[in-house]
C-alpha cells in the first residue's frame, strides 16, 4: 500500500459493485476470463458465495474497486474450500491488497487445517499463491493447495 490510501473490504453478498464494469473491462484486456464467468454465474445465481465459509469480497483503495476474490467449497474435494475468481486491477497490483484481501478470506472463519486450494494457468498468478504459502499440486482441479493453521500456513504434500 502506498502512504496515505486507505484500502477497505466489503463483502458482496446482493449485487455486485456498481463500478464492476471497470474491473470486468481490466481483466478482458488482459484476457482473464473468470471475471465475465463471475459476472455470468452472479447474474444467473449460479454462484452466489452463500454456503459455509463462503464469501465474494471487494477490495477498495480510496472508495475505488482495486480488486476482488471469493471463497467456495472446492468443487473436487467437498472437505477443502477454493479462492476463486480473483483479481487485482493492474493499476493496484504489487502494494500488498492481493495479500490482505486473500488474509482477509482466510481468516474469516476457516478452521485450522482446512486445505485451501486455488486453480491458475497464470505464471505470474501461480507465483503470487506460491508466496502466501500454497504449494504446486496439480490434483482434483486445482493447482495449487495449502493447509490452513491461522494466520500462519502449513503446506503438505499429500
Amino acid at each position: 500500500m502506498r502512504f496515505g490510501q486507505n484500502l477497505q473490504f466489503e463483502e458482496i453478498a446482493v449485487d455486485l459493485p456498481c463500478d464492476f464494469e471497470m474491473l470486468r473491462h481490466d481483466a478482458a484486456c488482459e484476457g482473464k476470463r473468470f471475471v465475465e464467468r463471475l459476472y455470468a454465474e452472479w447474474q444467473s445465481g449460479q454462484q452466489r458465495f452463500t454456503g459455509v465459509h463462503e464469501a465474494l469480497m471487494a477490495a477498495r483503495v480510496n472508495g475505488d474497486l482495486a480488486g476482488i476474490g471469493g471463497l467456495t467449497v472446492d468443487p473436487g474435494m467437498t472437505s477443502a474450500m477454493r479462492m476463486r475468481r480473483f483479481y487485482i486491477r493492474p493499476s493496484h497490483r504489487r502494494h500488498g491488497i492481493g495479500r490482505q484481501l486473500a488474509m482477509t478470506l482466510l481468516n474469516r472463519s476457516i478452521a485450522t487445517g482446512t486445505i485451501v486450494t486455488v486453480n491458475t494457468d497464470d505464471a505470474g498468478a501461480a507465483l503470487f499463491w506460491e508466496t502466501m504459502g500454497f504449494q504446486h499440486h496439480p490434483q482434483a482441479g486445482h493447482t495449487h493447495r495449502l493447509q490452513w493453521q491461522g494466520q500462519k500456513a502449513v503446506c503438505s504434500a499429500d
